[in-house]
């Protein structure tokens, strides 16, 4: 086997109104290289270092290699014997998108290990079908920003040009919340005006990137279907909200299914917001981390090590 390492980049989903359809990929990876095992009485060796790399387990439960697995059972071949060096850049269970670089890292070295017999939309729809939703694993797979809408059992991806005076800075707290949780928290339904509201500034925020208006992305980042709900899971959500905006930030929002959170702010105000976050959590008892992060447009690669 031809030796290769994969990199995949962080996403934020759900951006506001855009819940389960909408993510971005962010300038933070995860890398996973993909050797044959030196010991011929091996099928599976898994080391795993980086950030929270102790947390990831080394038995076939691990989900890169659930992954690879996947994807040998869709294209009906068995899994060959395999070393996987995985170095960790980003946070577990912090609503960044770690599971979706674990199932996308996975799909493309499977394919790359079996010389390609898939397409990127193939490796694409593989990747939804495991992660259940396409606003992480899209992003995480194309780069960019992504917007995913459903068509029958088809899902159409549509990429939208993030203007670069948008930073996304990105508070990271040193807890962790399980998407599980956060999804235990929605409603099983919705009123009318819910619905009508994230319709309306959903469109509103596509016309924000278009249009690279601060002023419609600020009214537009409102939503009603899963923020709401979530807040309560974060401590200090509201007086982090009222320090993003005091240090000049467009809006915040939850990343993904948190505790991370999103503000975005110009070039110019957008390391002061990063303060205003760690220091507001700070003063609530929680350690943090800020990012002002690149949008990553390249979205997963392969280097051919040998």
């Amino acid at each position: 086997m031809v030796s290769f390492t994969v990199s995949v980049p962080a996403t934020t989903a759900n951006i506001g109104p855009g819940f389960d359809c909408l993510g971005a990929a962010l300038g933070l990876y995860n890398h996973v290289t993909v050797t044959s095992p030196t010991d011929p009485e091996v099928d599976l060796l898994i080391e795993a270092r980086g950030r929270d790399g102790e947390k990831i387990s080394t038995d076939k439960d691990n989900l890169l290699y659930q992954a690879i697995a996947y994807f040998y059972q869709q294209t009906g071949q068995a899994v060959p014997p395999l070393k996987l060096e995985i170095d960790l850049e980003i946070p577990l269970a912090r609503g960044l998108g770690s599971s979706a670089t674990a199932i996308v890292g996975g799909l493309l070295a499977a394919n790359q290990a079996a010389s390609n017999p898939c397409t990127e939309e193939e490796i694409l729809q593989m990747a939804i079908a495991m992660e259940g939703h396409p606003d992480n694993v899209a992003p995480a797979l194309l780069g960019g920003c992504q917007l995913a809408v459903k068509n029958g059992d088809h899902w159409q991806l549509v990429a939208l040009d993030w203007p670069s005076q948008f930073v996304p800075v990105l508070a990271i707290p040193n807890f962790e919340l399980s998407t599980e949780a956060a999804r235990a928290v929605l409603p099983h339904q919705y009123d009318r005006s819910a619905a009508i509201f994230n319709a309306s500034h959903l469109a509103l925020l596509v016309q924000a990137f278009n249009q690279s208006r601060g002023d419609w992305l600020a009214l537009a980042l409102q939503d009603q279907i899963h923020q709401p709900y979530r807040q309560s899971l974060i401590p200090a959500y509201d007086q982090l909200h009222q320090a993003a905006l005091a240090a000049g930030a467009y809006n915040l929002v939850i990343s993904g299914a948190g505790p991370t959170l999103l503000a975005i702010a110009d070039e110019v105000r957008a390391p002061q917001v990063a303060a205003a976050l760690v220091e507001t959590w700070h003063n609530a008892g929680i350690e943090a981390e800020s990012h002002c992060l690149p949008i990553d447009t390249k979205g997963a690669t392969i280097t051919k090590l040998r």
